[in-house]
């Protein structure tokens, strides 16, 4: 049988509601609503025109491109002509291939620091609760797979990744479900990339060790990261401090959280391995505990320990914020606490913090001007040799509809005269895509393509018909869901 979404695979660059389970999915803004209407309208036109079914154009990069130019076309209307962001593609894109290609393909390197998944299968059963996590996430009917879990593993991925969009290398990063029951485990990461050396000949999978000081007995955790770094390849420690355990801060600036901060940054030192990715941002999976994903500690805690480099993953954004210029402010929110926590220490750009883009691009790029503001304010003030490129991938589906949304992505001059933003030329953009994270990894870039067909891919795939959804929850009650369900994200 077929999935429901077969015959219509959704608009190109998807426009949701959706989420990661991390936060509620916003509702569309009233932008959006006109401009998937429009995208809808038009690609139907269009593929008329090109006497293809519609299937066949959403499908193809012309789809993309009119989905674009319908988003650039609406918010031009409201923007009245003063449109910070824009896709600047030509209008004929939208009809001929090729001119398409020419703004949506490329060759750059495109790192994806920022990519998940989960396996139940290879949990031991004592502790694997049905499908877990999985069972709450919509993508589980993914396909036509007999197990809803095929939907969220290492294969899934790595199709998702490598034949399904033009990432080239990719860090697998850790979720904070701790101890038996975590379907995204060291065990689990090294077997998926085991298993990509083998289709790619090559070393293009890297890992993240997971480190939950505040959970249990902190020097168990620390402990435990020797242990990790003995068996596993790992290049960063991944940490989230609003779940997983208590609240904490990186500098241990309140007195009544956990004092782990300082003890857990000695040791990433002490290991050799001196960087740590921290979830700041998307708060909500932290319950009671959401305000400890703000970023207010990382400026303090870059000044002091200079010989670690930060990387803030989703750079401090919040779902549902209006982001706008940044402004000295006594209440920051969304990205501006990162400014604001990196200024108040004394911290400028490019120095030893980076801002992670996984589901921040993919919240802000359906609005050209709020993602001009999100993507100038960190190139100005985190600096354009530290913004990295990740997408949360595989909960949004294939990555693709990001790539070519940067790739087509510019900030308007009048942006840059009024704000002091830099242009988003193709050199900044090849930064962020790869170059900067391969300097901060200290990886050599992997050109070619990892080609595979599903037969080799452990040959127990099936045909799976496809699409451009992006499967995440769409409403309140899925992401709920989501968070509630047998995992540690949510802590009451």
């Amino acid at each position: 049988m077929r999935s429901d979404d077969d015959d219509d695979p959704g608009l190109p660059i998807p426009f949701g509601p959706v989420s990661n389970g991390e936060y509620d999915p916003p509702p569309l803004t009233a932008l959006e609503r006109v401009a998937q209407r429009r995208a809808v309208a038009e690609c139907d036109a269009n593929a008329r025109r090109l006497g293809v079914s519609r299937r066949q154009f959403l499908l193809s990069v012309c789809g993309a491109a009119t989905t674009l130019l319908a988003i650039q076309a609406c918010s031009d209307d409201k923007s009245k002509g003063k449109a910070g962001g824009k896709f600047n593609l030509p209008t004929t894109s939208a009809l001929d291939e090729n001119a398409a290609r020419s703004r949506l393909a490329g060759d750059e390197v495109i790192f994806d620091v920022q990519t998940h998944l989960l396996d139940y299968d290879t949990i031991d059963p004592a502790h694997r609760l049905g499908l877990g996590l999985a069972a709450a996430f919509p993508q589980r009917n993914c396909s036509d797979a007999s197990e809803p879990r095929d939907c969220f593993d290492a294969r899934h991925l790595l199709e998702l990744l490598f034949l399904q969009s033009d990432t080239t290398m990719a860090i697998l990063s850790a979720i904070p479900v701790v101890g038996d029951r975590s379907p995204l485990s060291p065990a689990i990461m090294a077997e998926t990339r085991r298993v990509t050396e083998a289709l790619c000949n090559d070393d293009r999978l890297l890992l993240h060790g997971q480190v939950a000081p505040s959970a249990g007995r902190p020097q168990a955790s620390l402990d435990a990261m020797d242990k990790v770094l003995a068996t596993h390849p790992v290049v960063a420690w991944k940490v989230y401090t609003h779940a997983g355990g208590p609240g904490w801060w990186l500098d241990d600036h309140e007195p009544d959280a956990p004092q782990v901060g300082e003890a857990f940054i000695r040791k990433v030192v002490e290991t050799k391995v001196p960087r740590i990715a921290v979830h700041k941002g998307f708060g909500s999976i932290g319950g009671s505990q959401a305000g400890y994903a703000s970023p207010v500690d990382i400026g303090p805690a870059a000044k002091t320990h200079t010989d670690v480099d930060f990387i803030v993953y989703h750079s401090g954004y919040e779902s549902g914020g209006n982001e706008g210029p940044y402004t000295a402010s006594a209440d920051p929110q969304g990205v501006d606490r990162l400014i604001a926590s990196l200024e108040k220490s004394g911290i400028g750009p490019n120095q030893n913090v980076y801002a992670e883009l996984g589901s921040t691009w993919f919240s802000v790029m359906r609005n050209p001007n709020q993602a001009a503001h999100v993507l100038g304010k960190l190139l100005k003030h985190v600096g354009e040799d530290r913004v990295v490129w990740g997408t949360d991938t595989l909960w949004y589906g294939s990555p693709q509809s990001q790539i070519q949304a940067l790739r087509a992505f510019e900030i308007t001059p009048e942006f840059q005269e009024r704000y002091g933003y830099p242009a988003l030329t193709p050199a900044i953009k090849n930064k962020i895509f790869g170059g900067n994270s391969m300097r901060l990894y200290g990886v050599k870039p992997i050109e070619t393509k990892c080609e595979f067909t599903r037969a080799e891919l452990e040959q127990v795939r099936k045909e799976r018909p496809g699409g451009n959804a992006a499967p995440g929850p769409k409403t309140a009650r899925e992401a709920a869901a989501v968070r509630a369900r047998d995992w540690a994200w949510q802590i009451s």
